[in-house]
């Protein structure tokens, strides 16, 4: 899974297995943050970020397997003193295609209350001046290629200078945003309620789930179900333990039975070949189909989880 989806998909499982078991935050976007993320999102990503902050145990696992790409972007945000590790409550990334059909670029977006007059007084001081895209002032980060801009006290955008570029012509309303999309902000409203979300786009499920699948993406009848893909979304809960919920969408009932045989196939196979460890976890892991939708349910105590983490299950996932 050497793609964008897989990093950010990874990028969600990471975090949100950090997280203390103890909250129950919800991880929502604000109009802001929607209208500078592009209509033509494959994945979009939103976690509470301050409880993964407030766990030492989590920053550590993230900084050995948080992506490259994302790497980065956490990179850049730090070094150029914005004070992100206080100031940010919600981080969301969103991969999307972009204006020019080149391939998909990463946008992030921090929510929280930011000290927006000490950032630009901390600017000027060391003469760094904004790039103005209308009357957007995006600021440099560093020597690494990253852009920020403040949306207002609340909002920031940020990344490689065309990804931002794209963000904001959403924004102003040059190019459609998030909120035009009508079956994303749809699958949101069953998601956002949860502290880690994701969604999926038709292409960027169909990704995923020819990773999942493995081999048994080759088979015949993946092909007939690959095409009949129309999202996907799943979420992460820590009240108790932690549960795990996904959920694909396909275009008839047929179809998200058939995916659901596919996957229990896999899942067969899987347990044949693992260690005890993984498979525990897969006969925790619930899959079957309802409505036109295939779904997969794991839950399992904090410990056990934390032992799967260093699986070659787990690994197989991350790399």
């Amino acid at each position: 899974m050497n793609t964008i989806k897989r990093n950010l998909f990874t990028t969600a499982v990471v975090m949100a297995t950090m997280m203390a078991p103890n909250f129950a935050s919800a991880a929502q976007l604000s109009s802001d943050a929607k209208s500078a993320t592009p209509k033509e999102v494959q994945q979009l990503i939103v976690v509470d970020y301050r409880a993964m902050q407030n766990s030492p145990a989590a920053m550590d696992l993230k900084d050995r397997v948080l992506p490259p790409e994302l790497k980065r972007l956490e990179t850049a945000l730090k070094s150029s003193g914005l004070k992100v590790d206080q100031d940010a409550d919600v981080l969301a990334f969103a991969a999307f295609r972009d204006q020019k059909g080149d391939g998909t670029r990463i946008v992030g977006i921090a929510q929280g209350q930011f000290h927006t007059r000490e950032v630009m007084v901390n600017f000027t001081k060391n003469k760094i001046k904004p790039t103005m895209i209308r009357n957007n002032s995006v600021y440099p980060m560093g020597a690494n290629g990253m852009s920020v801009v403040f949306l207002n006290q609340t909002t920031m955008v940020f990344g490689d200078k065309d990804a931002v570029r794209e963000a904001m012509d959403a924004r102003d309303g040059i190019t459609p945003n998030f909120l035009s999309n009508g079956d994303m902000v749809n699958e949101m409203n069953v998601v956002d309620t949860k502290a880690v979300w994701s969604l999926l786009d038709a292409k960027g499920t169909q990704t995923m789930m020819k990773s999942v699948l493995g081999d048994a993406a080759q088979l015949a009848d993946y092909d007939t179900v690959k095409n009949r893909m129309k999202s996907s979304r799943y979420t992460m809960d820590f009240q108790n333990g932690v549960k795990f919920d996904m959920a694909v969408v396909m275009s008839d009932t047929i179809t998200a039975a058939t995916a659901a045989t596919l996957m229990k196939g896999v899942s067969i196979l899987k347990k044949n070949s693992g260690t005890p460890l993984e498979k525990s976890a897969l006969d925790q892991t619930t899959i079957d189909s309802n409505a036109g939708t295939l779904t997969v349910d794991y839950s399992s105590s904090d410990s056990q989880f934390a032992s799967l983490l260093t699986s070659p299950l787990f690994q197989s996932v991350v790399k």
